[in-house]
């Protein structure tokens, strides 16, 4: 039953059918051929509660507020104000483009969002000043995982979605993985810059990074409404969703007035397309879910991976190489709507700390999204870049490598994700 259900998903894959067809019309054909007990609506009944959540309205308002920003100037001022204090050292710009990749991260949520924001602007002017085209694509894709990471993480709101964890302090176990990529990317670029002498840039004078910082000020007040709110109990994670909404119509409409007002029903209908597509992957990862649950093949299938004693840093070596795998062919959604439900149980009577795993699984979520063959990011970059395969791939090793050694001390090392946590 399982691989029958498993190879009319691959089969409608490789027809190219979206990923929400074989979500759903796989478990659809096991309901009916393997599971003639059960009535056909409870599928209609599971799609309808998966997006019946409370949380899941936080996704539509961030992806409208990384729409507003994406489309007004607060990817550039953030570029212009990291760039005036890091941009005249050795490969401050590749410095400049992993911190704006964090620094927009921490606005959208989205590692595709962050690729098209920062990608376009930094891509120019690393290749000004010197950078291969490989190199600075790879840079842009890799340095933008860290969206994934960092609040408000699209990711880690379905992953609370699955599991009932807490959003507010997701955000706050992802903020130390994503500085470690931002310090790792860094050092690279540093390295990296002196390897090849790229030449430096001019420095800035400090009554000019004076009003660069001015001009970031109101874009930088993002992260701190959201973060600070958040945890301070000043909101709900989807009421700091809806404020930053408010807030990206007023700074780019009023205050900017980078977007007219008769913009906004364009941008809206762009952000309804693509929260139209993540929701129905939700329900049909919901109906995905409550099949396999039913076949008991998560049972199964931790029996025979797990055995039938495994410990907490197994579970998570274990959880973070199929979910590495997953991500690498699938959306990150997708696969964290598939594969959560199987491990989270087993992790819990491991004695997993439940934000530390939502953590490991969003960071290879992240990885995997930058990672061949299928990885989204990639085909987002080849799209925006107008470059091949190929192209973009070619200088992505070396970011893999540092993701991975840093995955591994996010695996090991839970203080680095709980360390905010438990400090207050």
């Amino acid at each position: 039953m399982v691989w029958t259900m498993l190879a009319i998903m691959v089969l409608l894959l490789l027809m190219g059918l979206p990923m929400m067809i074989p979500l759903i019309v796989g478990p659809l054909v096991i309901l009916f051929f393997f599971m003639d007990a059960i009535e056909p609506t409870i599928m209609v009944q599971q799609m309808v509660e998966g997006i019946s959540s409370y949380v899941l309205i936080a996704v539509p308002l961030f992806i409208f507020a990384a729409d507003i920003m994406s489309t007004g100037r607060t990817s550039r001022r953030l570029l212009d104000f990291v760039g005036a204090f890091v941009g005249h050292l050795r490969g401050g710009y590749a410095i400049t483009t992993a911190a704006a990749c964090t620094l927009f991260g921490s606005i959208s949520g989205s590692t595709q969002a962050t690729v098209v924001a920062i990608g376009k602007p930094m891509r120019e002017r690393l290749l000004k000043v010197g950078y291969k085209d490989s190199s600075a694509i790879a840079l842009i894709i890799n340095a933008s995982d860290v969206a994934l990471l960092i609040p408000p993480s699209i990711g880690m709101i379905i992953y609370a979605l699955v599991t009932g964890t807490s959003v507010g302090d997701l955000f706050i176990a992802g903020i130390g993985p994503g500085v470690m990529i931002f310090l790792f990317f860094a050092a690279y670029a540093y390295i990296h810059a002196k390897i090849y002498n790229i030449p430096l840039a001019d420095k800035m004078l400090w009554k000019d990074r004076g009003k660069v910082t001015l001009k970031a000020l109101l874009p930088l007040g993002f992260p701190v409404i959201i973060v600070g709110g958040i945890y301070t109990g000043q909101f709900t994670p989807t009421e700091a969703a809806g404020i930053s909404v408010l807030y990206a119509l007023i700074l780019e409409v009023f205050i900017y007035r980078s977007i007219k007002l008769s913009a906004i029903p364009q941008i809206a209908l762009s952000s309804g397309i693509v929260t139209s597509a993540v929701f129905v992957l939700v329900a049909g990862g919901q109906a995905f879910s409550w099949v396999i649950s039913f076949a008991r093949i998560p049972r199964m299938l931790t029996d025979a991976v797990m055995g039938p004693d495994p410990t907490a840093l197994y579970v998570l070596l274990i959880v973070a190489l199929f979910f590495f795998i997953g991500c690498m062919f699938v959306d990150p959604i997708v696969v964290i709507l598939i594969l959560t439900p199987i491990f989270y149980p087993v992790a819990m009577q491991a004695g997993v700390d439940p934000v530390h795993l939502g953590v490991v699984i969003t960071f290879q979520a992240a990885l995997g999204s930058a990672t061949p063959p299928f990885g989204v990011d990639i085909f987002t970059a080849s799209a925006v870049f107008n470059r091949s395969y190929l192209d973009v791939i070619r200088g992505t090793p070396p970011y893999i490598i540092m993701l991975l050694i840093i995955g591994v001390l996010v695996i090991v090392f839970e203080d680095i994700s709980l360390f905010l946590i438990n400090l207050f």
